[in-house]
């Protein structure tokens, strides 16, 4: 097994979960700033204040991610660091940390993959109603024509949004994530449909309005729903969790269209959300210049007849991922199998599913180029004499780069591998408790670096082509 040299092989990280510096240089206040200082929205009231402290300690970051002998990294941007308010004046120091950033991974050899927006809205656009406000989605807008400006001579890989469907279903249905609010299924997908337009409008901008020359894409979570056994409810419980879950949110940006299906669904429920004649010309005419789709891959679902009416109620730590409960609109149920692996956090380990997913997806889509942008193990790391032998970390990226390279022989177009994450960062919800990284920080000493044992072996892994594996 060998990969082509022009796969690229990453991690990625995210700005609010490893910048910290949350206040200097003349960054702005993000909704994340304020919603993690709720007391109980995160495990021991951690926060993003230093994080691990990346914005300081880039240099040494970028030269650890030389050594290992990374081919990308994907990062994002605060869009608060460009934008303090999220519109207005352009904060140039916010420019020229993304530059010396980008520039220090060029002097590696590293290829920037960026993100526009990873989840950290400006606070002053979150007040004035988010992705709810024709603001918030002007503001985008310039934001990313700005940043095209600033860095697109040097960054030929661009991400608009990471997983839509977490920061709008945290944020309307589960109250796990900013705005905080609860079964608000009618802000739902008028928030997801507000975000897939200005998604469309912003490749609209890079291709046709700059006319850059680069690649553009958006990450959606990919979780494909598979039935428990071949029951009828359980088959159509599973293709309605595929129609919910992955086909109304792949499907406006691959075919510039939502599925006829689910839009009958939300007119029936009076969940349907305002869709213009502008906004459908604009996924159309947007669709075919989506260069690539990324895909956030941790765990399939395994599905079955709903058998109960209630929500189920989410706790913080379960707010993603994990199986056994009812599906976010009660339309279906999940299930823990006996025969399958999980992680600590419940979430299933299947690269077989992972698999038969990506086949799933080129038999709807054809031949659209994928990357996967995040896919890793969060664990708590054995330390055994000084050492972090992250172990199954190993075993499980192995498994997976397996997967991805069986989808490649059948014909799927996947381009690339960015490991989730490159450090211990700050998780979202839960602190630093969940471990994803190849390198260890030391809270307890300076925020040291170290590097575990994945370390070492995805350095083999890239310098081999995955022939290790």
């Amino acid at each position: 097994m060998r990969f082509k040299n022009d796969f690229l092989f990453g991690a990625a990280t995210a700005a609010y979960q490893v910048e910290g510096a949350y206040n200097e240089d003349g960054k702005g206040e993000s909704n994340w700033d304020v919603f993690s200082k709720i007391p109980g929205k995160t495990f021991e009231n951690t926060n993003g204040n230093v994080a691990v402290d990346h914005y300081h300690r880039y240099k040494e970051d970028v030269a650890l991610m030389a050594e290992m002998g990374l081919e990308s990294y994907r990062f994002s941007i605060a869009w608060t660091r460009i934008f303090p308010d999220g519109d207005g004046e352009i904060n140039q120091k916010g420019i020229d940390f993304y530059n010396n950033l980008i520039d220090e991974c060029l002097k590696y050899g590293i290829v920037p993959f960026v993100t526009l927006y990873h989840w950290d809205l400006p606070e002053s656009l979150q007040k004035d109603g988010g992705w709810l406000s024709q603001r918030t989605l002007d503001a985008f807008e310039n934001y990313a024509r700005v940043c095209f400006e600033a860095f697109g001579d040097r960054v030929k890989h661009w991400i608009t949004f990471n997983e839509t469907v977490v920061f709008i279903r945290h944020g309307y249905i589960f109250g796990a994530h900013p705005p905080g609010m609860v079964n608000e299924f009618k802000n739902y997908y008028q928030a997801l449909h507000n975000v897939f337009t200005t998604h469309a409008k912003t490749v609209l901008i890079y291709k046709k309005e700059m006319k850059l020359h680069g690649d553009i894409g958006i990450t959606h979570v990919f979780n494909p729903a598979f039935p428990i056994d071949d029951k009828k409810e359980n088959v159509e419980a599973s293709d309605y969790s595929n129609l919910t879950d992955t086909y109304f949110f792949y499907d406006p940006i691959l075919k510039g269209s939502y599925p006829e299906a689910m839009l009958e669904i939300l007119k029936e429920r009076n969940q349907d959300f305002e869709i213009t004649k502008s906004d459908k010309e604009v996924l159309l005419e947007a669709a075919p210049l989506n260069d690539f789709m990324g895909l956030n891959y941790y765990a399939p679902m395994r599905v079955k007849q709903s058998d109960s009416s209630e929500y189920q109620t989410r706790s913080r730590e379960n707010s993603t991922g994990s199986a056994g409960g009812l599906t976010f609109d009660g339309g279906a149920q999940t299930q823990v199998l006996s025969t399958s692996r999980y992680t600590k956090w419940g979430w299933e380990i299947s690269p077989e599913a992972f698999f038969a997913g990506l086949v799933l997806l080129k038999e709807r889509y054809g031949d659209v180029p994928f990357y996967i942008t995040e896919n890793g193990l969060g664990d708590e790391d054995p330390i055994i004499e000084g050492e972090i032998m992250d172990i199954a970390r190993i075993h499980y990226i192995a498994d997976h780069l397996r997967a991805v390279s069986k989808a490649i022989e059948n014909g799927v177009d996947i381009r690339g591998y960015y490991a989730w994450s490159f450090i211990d960062l700050l998780s979202w919800l839960n602190g630093f408790k969940k471990q994803y990284g190849f390198v260890y920080v030391d809270h307890n000493h300076n925020l040291e670096r170290k590097k575990k044992a994945s370390f070492y072996w995805y350095k083999e892994v890239i310098k081999s082509r995955g022939e290790i594996l």
